[in-house]
């Protein structure tokens, strides 16, 4: 499976006392670049954050947003803390027993003494947690964003090599009749200046030339690497690296096949490779 650079994931859980959210945002870049935004209260995860990170993506560049946000005061649930009532009821029956004319606490009383009432909070070991799963959870969405962005890719790249593939069917079969009526060419020119274009030396000069303009090894080249991007896309994998490699062989046999070209159909036809190779070019530098 060929893997894009781009993508993107969002994940997001409501704690006691807090939200968190990780967003994981990646595009395309020659190695991994790893940027890493963290509340104060998680700096101390950076380090497993990374290597979470690193352990999965191959290249891109990617931006980790982790927000921590508290809740609002009033906004949660508050709780009562039991052992805190508990103690004042035990205070108050010893103070009835020493001053029994004393005045019972009530229940607002009760309520406002400190430490009654509490607000829900999780401990920063639960909040570590709790970040590094949103991690992993958001780095699983970014891997099945990635991944569909790379199917698409790899679609888009296979119909491209169909197209060069047709191209490459329209100018083999003319490759040889392109040289002899080369050659027949050079003959016809060297009688009008006067020459014998069966003598010896001549001969073998005219072969010579004509072998340089010959492009039946660019073809067949040609059709080497579109094989190769194929197996390589079929593949999949890490293969952005070695997919741009291919990039740059097709595009310098097609160049060689158009400088080289003695036939107007095949100029054409080196024209139009060069133009689908160049969109196959810039799709493959997403490729992870």
């Amino acid at each position: 499976m060929i893997l894009s650079m781009t993508g993107f994931a969002a994940v997001a859980a409501e704690l006691p006392g807090c939200s968190l959210a990780v967003e994981l945002r990646s595009v395309n870049h020659r190695y991994l670049d790893l940027q890493l935004r963290l509340p104060d209260e998680l700096r101390g995860l950076e380090t497993s954050m990374r290597e979470l990170l690193t352990g999965e993506l191959k290249r891109g560049k990617v931006d980790c947003r982790v927000s921590l946000n508290h809740t609002l005061p009033g906004a949660a649930i508050l709780a009562v803390n039991a052992e805190r009532v508990a103690q004042l009821r035990d205070a108050a029956v010893e103070v009835m027993r020493h001053a029994p004319d004393a005045t019972p606490l009530s229940v607002a009383e009760v309520l406002r003494w400190p430490g009654v009432l509490t607000e829900p909070s999780l401990a920063p070991e639960a909040l570590a947690a709790q970040a590094l799963a949103l991690v992993r959870q958001a780095l699983a969405e970014l891997g099945a964003s990635r991944a569909r962005e790379g199917e698409k890719l790899k679609r888009m790249l296979e119909e491209r090599c169909r197209g060069i593939g047709a191209q490459l069917e329209r100018v083999a079969p003319r490759v040889p009749a392109i040289h002899d009526a080369y050659v027949e060419k050079l003959g016809a020119r060297l009688k009008e200046a006067g020459l014998d274009p069966d003598a010896e030396r001549l001969k073998q000069e005219l072969a010579l030339f004509a072998t340089k303009v010959d492009v039946a090894e660019e073809v067949s080249r040609l059709t080497a690497h579109v094989a190769e991007v194929r197996r390589v896309l079929s593949e999949g994998g890490s293969s952005g690296k070695r997919l741009d490699f291919l990039m740059q062989e097709l595009n310098r046999e097609a160049n060689t096949l158009s400088s080289k070209s003695q036939d107007l159909e095949t100029t054409r036809t080196a024209v139009d490779m060069k133009v689908i190779i160049e969109q196959m070019r810039e799709q493959v530098q997403n490729a992870e």
